[in-house]
């Protein structure tokens, strides 16, 4: 079965940092863009970053840039988010997913997901 798990989310108060990982399952991640994308209650799904299968490329939505880092491990199979500094209006939950770098596109479909929850 083709999948991709995150992991990574919980709990953290204003200006604290998490990592997330996506790991690929069935298939290797190796030829593939790989993003993250975020939705929060009541709010459209939002492309916070990209990057592309050599790791060579990456893209971030102007919201999380200088804050949120992503890369990519192909031996492990696996994408990372390291999200510093993050404030209440990251609160949501990350999937992750196929991507085209330049505009921050989805490429079919997500993961379950993990919630990240930003608060005091």
């Amino acid at each position: 079965q083709l999948q991709l798990v995150e992991s990574g989310g919980g709990l953290v108060q204003p200006g604290g940092s998490l990592r997330l990982s996506c790991a690929a399952s069935g298939f290797t991640l190796d030829y593939y863009a790989i993003g993250w994308f975020r939705q929060a209650p009541g709010k459209e799904r939002e492309g916070v970053s990209c990057i592309s299968s050599s790791g060579a490329g990456t893209n971030y939505a102007d919201s999380v840039k200088g804050r949120f880092t992503i890369s990519r491990d192909n031996a492990k199979n696996t994408v990372y988010l390291q999200m510093n500094s993050l404030k209440p209006e990251d609160t949501g939950i990350y999937h992750c997913a196929g991507c085209v770098v330049a505009g921050l596109y989805m490429v079919g479909s997500w993961g379950q997901g993990t919630q990240v929850t930003v608060s005091s």
